[in-house]
């Protein structure tokens, strides 16, 4: 695929919205992302979101409003849907925001031992392609939501009886979930960064 920014009169042919990962890719992030939740305790993982949170921030802190909103075609990364790779700055952090406060509302849940409505889906939190700088203090306050809902919270409480699945990674306790979050964040830094690079 070509590194340049794709125009607005050519755009992208791109695979649809929730059409998952190549089958040996998945194969791995799922190992990696089950490693990684066995082998990282709940001070670690929160630590992983106040880093990964404070990385895209300084990455996006002093950007003008038509740099963050300018869509760049990227060569896909690892665990990146193929729909995802024609997003602006400021659509990262829209999809974060989503994502962060889904994944906040669905902790509270399993932690009151609720199963959460519906369902997962990688579809349904596709950023507005129309977002502005504002999405940046939107995008803190659903990192702070998150941080609130496991605040005091003992880690053997995280690990819920109650579960939830993600369309990926199967059922998920709050732990899981929690771990979820800075792994997702990690991501996302690394397309930003790659969306500023333009390529």
């Amino acid at each position: 695929m070509p590194n340049a920014c794709a125009t607005a009169t050519a755009l992208p042919r791109l695979a649809p919205p929730g059409a998952g990962l190549p089958k040996v890719e998945l194969f791995f992030a799922r190992l990696i992302f089950q490693f990684g939740r066995r082998t990282t305790s709940l001070a670690a993982a929160q630590a992983t979101l106040v880093r990964e949170r404070e990385a895209i921030l300084g990455l996006v802190r002093r950007l003008d409003a038509a740099t963050g909103a300018k869509r760049v075609l990227i060569r896909r990364l690892p665990g990146l849907e193929d729909s995802s790779r024609y997003w602006s700055v400021f659509m990262t952090l829209d999809h974060l925001r989503i994502v962060n406060e889904s994944m906040a509302g669905i902790m509270s849940e399993l932690l009151a031992s609720r199963v959460p409505p519906g369902e997962a889906s990688t579809a349904a939190v596709k950023p507005a392609a129309e977002v502005g700088a504002e999405v940046v203090d939107a995008f803190v306050a659903s990192c702070e939501r998150l941080a609130r809902t496991v605040a005091g919270i003992e880690a053997a409480r995280l690990q819920t009886a109650v579960r939830f699945p993600h369309p990926w990674f199967g059922p998920l306790d709050a732990a899981a979930w929690h771990f979820m979050a800075g792994f997702h964040l990690r991501l996302h830094r690394k397309q930003v960064e790659r969306i500023l690079g333009g390529r």
